[in-house]
């Protein structure tokens, strides 16, 4: 191997749950779950405007408390359903600790903890 490894990760996601893939250590090999993160949506409200502003404050805080669990991320595969994860590479690019990942994108169904292993495992070989 040629020293250091890319600071790589997955993310499987839809706009209530998340779960990040990636490495513990720079040095190891192996992907394994580095933790969930949960969006409980905006509260019901009768003003529609109110519901919108918490809504989106709420799901900038899910981007905030994603990216937090991974650390100088040089390439990033996000998978789920829905667009959240489209919102969520865009908000990574104009983040500037964030703007220069390299940044893909699937669709997929909802999986276990080993499958999101292995799919990003074998993206990123």
């Amino acid at each position: 191997m040629s020293g250091k490894q890319k600071k790589q990760f997955g993310v499987w996601m839809d706009a209530h749950h998340a779960t990040i893939a990636g490495r513990k250590e720079e040095d190891d090999t192996e992907f394994v779950i580095l933790g969930r993160v949960d969006n409980p949506g905006a509260d019901r409200n009768t003003n529609e405007n109110a519901e919108n502003n918490q809504e989106q404050a709420l799901t900038h805080k899910f981007f905030k408390e994603i990216a937090a669990k991974m650390v100088n991320i040089e390439e990033i595969h996000v998978t789920g359903t829905g667009q959240a994860q489209e919102q969520f590479i865009h908000f990574l690019s104009d983040t500037p600790q964030y703007k220069h990942a390299v940044a893909t994108e699937s669709t997929s169904i909802r999986m276990s903890d080993e499958a999101l292993v292995t799919m990003i495992t074998d993206h990123f070989r």
